[in-house]
């Protein structure tokens, strides 16, 4: 008896097709959840990134703040949330103030640590203070410290009177300070300090409740202006040449060794970075190092050739001259310009974050400018080199596109804006941080503020130009 079947040891045609369109409608729903699945993957690992940067944020900025208080009685915790806390940009701003942190305080009630946990199966991010250089961000992963902390303030205030401003007010120029406090300069602004001086005199001050001339904030990037400060006392000492190379690359053949400490300054190093303004959230925030985040980016352009503004660029400059910075610090160079609530952080390993990460107050800003105005020369003694205000200054390397602003060496210019003076200059940092400098007219204007993030910030230029002429009347 012959079966019907065609293949009497396998499945009917019937069957055959049956189970091919249910492995087809398989293979499909695969290819189809694949992509689906693997972003659902990515958009978990993600939030939890973020949220590791949250805590990171919350920890240092409360470490800073608070433990750059000189007395430790100026800045609350709240002050903190309220500020430096609030309007953050999107991948920060939804969960940082509401992660559970902890201030640890050592006997003399100043603080050595802070916490902020973010997940439950992870330790929570620690910020420590250290002497001389503010806090210091550690790794994501790592225990907070045991014992209490050296937090010493002794070298904090400097020579008696040496945080004295003097003072000739102006009643127009006040008027025009009280107007930054308000929305006159943008409706999204939120200043916090302004001081106005002119021929080593305060105009003007206004500040908000909680702040005054000696309350450090984060100066966000003017600490690029600060840095090029730093490489300029190294040339004044003979220990470095903006014309040298900056030593990166692996080896001498290597193309990146033709990058020199003036491309770095100039933000013309030629390299990749992989985001406008070159965004560093895994040092700033993360917990990596210098070496890690800023050296290794790859040339696109040959250097001196294309201007991109690039935290990595200011970084990699501070590392070329790095091997002088152990005799001297930072701190003490601060400390001869008369800047005694100012703090240089660095990561956990100790390189300085000389692009962002640096705390100091109004006043000191204020004397930072008069350096410059003074030709680097400070109480009879000459800090940075002959003519460096000039090669600052100078638009020598190639320029921002699309911007009211040209750029010098680690300076902002004021050279394409109306009705300012040319030889205006300008450190600028994140959340409205201003310190301009107009040598024609021996002013120096300061404005700190804590602008929200995507809300339009403070027009610099306007209150440069009302400051001004209020100075003439």
């Amino acid at each position: 008896m012959h079966s019907e079947r065609p293949f009497p040891f396998g499945p009917s045609a019937l069957v055959c097709r049956t189970m091919f369109r249910i492995a087809l409608a398989a293979t499909t729903l695969l290819l189809t959840a694949t992509p689906s699945t693997a972003q659902s993957q990515q958009d978990t690992l993600d939030a939890r990134y973020e949220r590791a940067l949250a805590a990171g944020y919350k920890a240092l900025f409360l470490c800073s703040a608070l433990g750059t208080d000189r007395t430790g009685t100026g800045r609350t915790e709240q002050s903190v949330i309220e500020y430096e806390l609030t309007g953050v940009y999107d991948a920060v701003d939804p969960v940082v103030r509401d992660l559970p942190h902890n201030v640890e305080r050592g006997a003399d009630g100043l603080v050595d640590y802070v916490t902020a946990e973010w997940a439950d199966d992870m330790p929570p991010r620690v910020a420590v203070f250290r002497q001389s250089l503010g806090c210091a961000l550690l790794p994501t992963g790592a225990l907070p410290p045991g014992g209490d902390a050296e937090t010493s303030r002794t070298d904090r205030g400097g020579a008696e009177g040496a945080n004295t401003l003097e003072e000739s007010f102006a009643p127009g120029v006040q008027r025009v300070a009280d107007a930054a406090l308000g929305k006159a300069y943008g409706q999204g602004s939120r200043t916090t300090a302004v001081l106005i001086r002119q021929a080593d005199r305060t105009r003007a001050a206004a500040f908000a409740p909680g702040f005054d001339k000696d309350t450090p904030q984060r100066t966000w990037s003017v600490a690029k202006s600060l840095a090029a400060t730093v490489v300029g006392a190294a040339v004044q000492r003979g220990e470095a040449q903006v014309d040298a190379s900056a030593g990166l690359g692996a080896d001498d053949s290597d193309p990146r060794r033709a990058i020199t400490i003036d491309h770095l300054l100039r933000m013309a190093s030629g390299r990749y970075s992989d985001t406008p303004g070159n965004r560093t959230d895994p040092l700033y925030l993360g917990g990596s190092t210098v070496a890690e985040t800023a050296l290794h980016w790859p040339l696109l352009h040959t250097p001196g050739s294309v201007y991109r503004y690039a935290n990595n660029d200011t970084l990699a400059a501070i590392m070329a001259i790095g091997d002088t910075l152990g005799d001297h610090p930072p701190h003490e160079l601060f400390r001869r310009i008369g800047m005694y609530d100012t703090w240089a952080e660095t990561d956990w390993q100790g390189d300085y974050i000389l692009s962002s990460q640096v705390w100091t107050s109004s006043a000191d800003l204020a004397r930072f400018g008069q350096l410059h105005l003074d030709d680097g020369v400070r109480d009879g003694e000459r800090i940075l080199p002959e003519g460096w205000l000039e090669y600052i200054s100078s638009p020598a390397g190639p320029q921002p596109e699309g911007r009211p602003f040209g750029y010098g060496a680690g300076w902002w210019l004021f050279n394409q804006s109306e009705g300012v003076p040319p030889d205006t200059i300008a450190a600028m940092g994140n959340r409205g941080q201003y310190v301009v400098v107009v040598p024609s007219r021996d002013v120096v204007i300061v404005r700190r503020g804590e602008d929200p993030a995507g809300q339009g910030g403070f027009d610099i230029a306007a209150f440069t130009r009302d400051v001004l002429a209020a100075l003439e009347d």
